[in-house]
């Protein structure tokens, strides 16, 4: 992949070392995997990304951080992996993740998907209080689901960073056998 271009936009080591907030758990980011641009470490901080992705509230970023600490990938590929996951795709995503949920323990004949909550009727709070309370009355379903979306979105990312990044090396032999 462009090495050059995602060093231009992430952070390096030294960057988020400087952070305040950061230097005092300076010692667990000292594995240089943390934020080296290789293959196997962008391609896993991806998937945990799309795993961190689907966990509900702020704590996206903090849980890709500790499962980036356990498996030694890049923290900030995987930072911004969780970003797929905003006001606008969350709905989608959720209901994706109740569909498969219900079709894994056999609920669809029973379950009926309760009506998302309109955006233009309410306030921001009210709408977010609303998604909440939506959101839990899926139960049993989307509890089934959401680990299936994670762990199947993690698989797919892992496996097509990996494809597109060995393309990417042979496309650039190429390119440069042909320049010669």
């Amino acid at each position: 992949m462009p090495r050059k271009y995602l060093r231009r936009w992430l952070p390096d080591h030294a960057a988020m070392l400087d952070n305040r907030f950061l230097r005092r758990f300076a010692h667990w980011f000292e594995h240089p995997n943390l934020f080296h641009l290789n293959r196997k470490s962008v391609a896993g901080g991806l998937a945990v990304g799309m795993i961190g992705g689907l966990i509900p509230g702020p704590l996206q970023v903090i849980t890709s951080a500790i499962l980036c600490l356990i498996f030694r990938v890049n923290l900030p590929v995987a930072i911004l992996g969780t970003f797929y996951t905003n006001p606008l795709t969350i709905a989608p995503i959720y209901w994706l993740a109740y569909q498969i949920g219900a079709w894994v323990s056999n609920a669809q004949g029973r379950a009926v998907l309760a009506p998302m909550p309109e955006w233009g009727e309410l306030s921001l709070n009210g709408w977010l209080l609303a998604m909440w309370h939506w959101v839990g009355t899926l139960g049993t379903p989307l509890l089934i689901g959401l680990p299936i979306l994670a762990f199947g979105l993690a698989i797919v990312m892992y496996f097509a960073v990996q494809l597109l990044w060995r393309l990417w090396v042979y496309w650039m032999l190429h390119q440069k056998r042909k320049r010669r």
